[in-house]
Formats: C-alpha cells, structure tokens, sequence
C-alpha cells in the first residue's frame, strides 16, 4: 500500500516536472524567438497581439486537453496523413531554420548572467539530464502497466 502510494506519488512529481520543463521551454522558445511580435509585425496588428498570444495559450490548452481525455477525430487516412505529414515538415524545418539562427543563446545568456566561466559545466548538466531523462522513459515508463 505505501510503496504504491509512494510510486505515484513519485509519477506525479515527475510528470508535474517534465511538464512544467516542457511549459517552460516552449514559453522560452516563444520568447527567444520573438513569434509573437513577429507575427504581429508580418500581419500588420501591433494592437492585436493579444489574439495571437490568447491562440497560443488556448491552442495549448485544446490540445492538452485532447490528449488527456482521448479525444478521437475520424478522418480517412489517406488524405489525412498527406497533410498532416506537409504540415509536420514545414514546421520542422521552419523551427530547424529559426533554432540555427538563435544556436547563441546560451553562450549570451551565460555571460549576462556572468556563468561563462561554468558553460562547459551547464552544457554537460543539461546533456546529462536529457539522456538520464530519456533513458528513464525508455527502460521504465515504456513497460509500465496503464
């Protein structure tokens, strides 16, 4: 009873973890790349960005939401993964491209934050927590019974 009690105690804090790393990180990755301004800028509505950040926060929200609760669409196959799969790679590339510009970020962030002299050490804790983190999913997570 308290070993199950403490593993989904432990499940839960690693999931509250993992998603406030990932909310964190797209919430920087938005930041970083200025998406919201941008967009505003090419769309030529300065004094609407507020309908391109509320998207943002709902269009995360909806889609959580339909990932916890399963929810189902059913669409032909065919046709539908065409476009999902053209919509994927653009996005890939496009993300690709805009990461490649910003490939500085740490160096900047660490000399900002006066850290340049421990950078070889954040890059190795940053490294080593994403392959503990990934081989943790990939040996525990993935034969854990629903």
């Amino acid at each position: 009873m308290v070993s199950g009690l403490a593993a989904n105690s432990f499940v839960a804090v690693l999931g509250f973890a993992g998603g406030l790393g990932v909310g964190s990180a797209l919430a920087a990755l938005l930041i970083v790349l200025d998406i919201i301004p941008r967009l505003a800028q090419l769309a030529f509505a300065y004094r609407k960005s507020i309908w391109f950040e509320t998207a943002v926060v709902f269009g995360a929200l909806f889609w959580s939401l339909a990932d916890f609760l399963e929810w189902r669409l059913w669409l032909p196959k065919h046709p539908t993964l065409i476009v999902i799969g053209t919509f994927d790679g653009i996005f890939v590339g496009m993300l690709g491209a805009a990461l490649t510009e910003v490939m500085n970020v740490l160096p900047i962030l660490a000399k900002r934050v006066r850290l340049s002299r421990y950078l070889v050490s954040l890059v190795y804790a940053m490294v080593i927590g994403k392959v503990t983190g990934s081989l943790f999913d990939w040996l525990v997570f993935q034969y854990m019974d629903p």
